[in-house]
């Protein structure tokens, strides 16, 4: 088994004044050599948006774009025609293939929106631009796995589809509760980012917004010392 461990105090961090972003791995102005990606994941920003401000139109290409949110709500417009609001409970993809625009913007007058985003690279080039958002049941992530984004083909339940063998996985569990994974394949590895909570994974004690990436192994244990959220990337490592 091989691990690293991203805390999250050691993430690269930008101050906009609209926008305050944490960086995991290198994006902008924040550049680490040794932060380049996990595998297939290139990026995983944890973005908070002022009332009333937000991202204008910029292009994106060949790339997985997967935006959760954590807290409010972000309205997205795009090139493909698609105007409409993400918000807590949902994932939204975007497969910008051979090349897309788009804007997020917080509408709220009053309230944050918190998300995430993440970058997978693709392991196709110029495929058609896609977009998709679904709500999930968060009953089904209950002391278990919930799957909200898989491989185009090789989709399970109602996951959003993507071009890549990746997977993300949804869990909250209860103190006490634990959960194993175990790769799709052997040249997987998991990223597993910590939300809220306490938990114990890989003999590490992982809490709030840190994080750790497991690959060469075939099974991991995760143990929730308190109530505990996390979102689980699975990626192709090379």
């Amino acid at each position: 088994m091989k691990t690293i461990i991203h805390k999250a105090n050691t993430r690269g961090f930008a101050n906009h004044g609209w926008l305050k972003s944490y960086h995991t791995f290198s994006f902008a102005n924040y550049q680490n050599a040794e932060r380049m990606n996990f595998g297939m994941l290139r990026v995983l920003n944890d973005d908070v948006v002022q009332p009333n401000m937000g991202f204008g139109t910029h292009p994106h290409q060949n790339m997985e774009i997967i935006s959760i949110p954590l807290k409010g709500a972000l309205s997205h417009k795009d090139s493909m025609g698609n105007k409409r609001a993400i918000e807590v409970g949902e994932v939204q993809v975007m497969s910008a293939g051979t090349g897309l625009t788009h804007s997020e913007f917080n509408d709220s007058k009053t309230e944050e929106t918190n998300f995430l985003q993440l970058w997978i690279i693709p392991e196709e080039k110029g495929v058609k631009p896609n977009y998709e958002q679904r709500k999930f049941d968060s009953s089904k992530q209950k002391n278990k796995l919930q799957t909200v984004v898989a491989p185009k083909d090789k989709l399970e339940a109602n996951a959003l589809p993507i071009n890549q063998q990746a997977y993300i996985y949804r869990a909250d569990l209860e103190g006490n509760q634990s959960i194993t994974l175990n790769p799709k394949s052997n040249n997987n590895g998991f990223y597993i980012f910590v939300v809220n909570g306490a938990l114990e994974i890989a003999n590490e004690t992982l809490s709030k917004r840190d994080a750790i990436g497991i690959w060469d192994t075939k099974n991991i244990n995760i143990s929730a010392e308190d109530n505990s959220e996390i979102i689980i990337i699975e990626v192709p490592m090379n």
